[in-house]
């Protein structure tokens, strides 16, 4: 299976009905579903400014981050973790989705014409961000933030 194909059944695979899931993806205009949070990951979203700087740092010292979404209008970007990260996550200022919410999701591969796209796309593989990792690089980019804000 290709990249892309493999990272739609993955992320379809958390849907209560995949087959209408792949379904809405191919026929939404916007190329994007709503899917739950919880099971096979959870989202941690960051300011935008913030999560540029993150994923910055984390290209550094990973081959590859876990898939990274970012909002049209690049104000939130949500890297996936392993579920149950966000009932126990307690960084200020960082919105979290996990079990009993949902996110809208994209399709993988594809560019929208607007609205949420990936930044790093799934790879199928079920790859998820480390949240210990990601902790240690949002304090990296928020010290290298308030570092040059202050010059």
């Amino acid at each position: 299976m290709t990249g892309a194909k493999t990272a739609v059944e993955w992320l379809a695979s958390v849907a209560p009905d995949p087959e209408a899931c792949r379904w809405e993806w191919e026929r939404n205009p916007l190329g994007v579903a709503l899917l739950p949070a919880g099971s096979a990951w959870d989202v941690l979203i960051l300011p935008g400014e913030l999560g540029y700087a993150t994923l910055d740092v984390l290209s550094r010292v990973l081959d590859q981050p876990g898939p990274v979404l970012v909002d049209f209008g690049d104000e939130r970007m949500g890297f996936f973790v392993p579920p149950g990260t966000a009932a126990r996550w307690l960084g200020t200022g960082i919105r979290t989705a996990g079990a009993g919410t949902w996110i809208v999701v994209p399709y993988p591969g594809r560019s929208s014409p607007g609205g949420v796209r990936w930044l790093v796309p799934p790879d199928g593989s079920g790859l998820l961000t480390d949240p210990a990792l990601l902790e240690l690089a949002m304090h990296e980019a928020a010290a290298g933030l308030a570092t040059s804000s202050g010059d």
